[in-house]
């Protein structure tokens, strides 16, 4: 384990020093983002939501009238892609779509793991979500969380959110997308979808907001940290 200091105020652990990764996995919808996003916030480390990554490579491809399915086309937009991550349009269904095309390219998962791997090992430590952060990107991380929930949950989770955005689209497709990446995400040959042996695991299929990022902060907080410089 790496060396970090523990400065406590108020109800949080606030982290500093150097060295503490935090590594979230999961399937689509299944909440790892939102949870990722709140253990940066509570322990005050840099985050990065590495599907967006792989979103954007799927945008680029489908801005260039390419095919997302195509390892050359996929392979040309990794390999140019822009550092900005806030594009418009990587948060829509077809980005989505687009994303769990192109990250079964060996090829492509190659041109984005160094830039992944240089933000996890950055001084000072890191939160990363995604679908191989405990397995490829970060498997010596300090902590591991894999985040699931019940195709059905998530399937609800992922229509809602596509209904308050204005589109028209009905739940048995969303569930119908949702296994089908769930398949495309944990049959691929080059670093699938699949749970770290260490990792601990966090249903929130029956789990709120808070109830959620409550038990990942409680799963973290067990984790064996070293104490050093107190």
């Amino acid at each position: 384990m790496g060396d970090y200091r523990f400065v406590r105020s108020g109800p949080g652990a606030q982290v500093a020093g150097t060295g503490m990764i935090i590594a979230v996995d999961g399937p689509a919808a299944s909440g790892k983002g939102t949870i990722a996003r709140a253990l940066a916030a509570h322990y005050d480390l840099p985050h990065l939501d590495t599907g967006l990554l792989y979103r954007a490579v799927g945008m680029a491809v489908l801005e260039a009238g390419g095919d997302p399915a195509s390892p050359e086309d996929a392979l040309h937009a990794a390999e140019h892609l822009s550092s900005a991550l806030d594009v418009p349009g990587l948060k829509s269904e077809a980005a989505g779509k687009a994303a769990s095309l192109v990250s079964v390219h060996p090829d492509v998962r190659a041109a984005l793991l160094d830039r992944q791997k240089r933000f996890a090992n950055q001084s000072g430590g890191a939160v990363l979500d995604g679908r191989d952060i405990g397995t490829v990107i970060a498997p010596h991380a300090d902590a591991k969380l894999f985040v699931t929930a019940s195709a059905e949950v998530r399937a609800e989770r992922r229509y809602a959110e596509l209904r308050k955005m204005g589109l028209d689209i009905h739940l048995d497709a969303v569930l119908h997308d949702i296994r089908a990446r769930d398949e495309r995400d944990s049959a691929r040959s080059t670093a699938p979808l699949k749970r770290a042996d260490d990792a601990a695991l966090l249903d929130t299929s029956e789990l709120g907001i808070e109830a959620a990022i409550a038990a990942a902060i409680a799963l973290v907080e067990q984790r064996p940290f070293s104490a050093a410089n107190d």
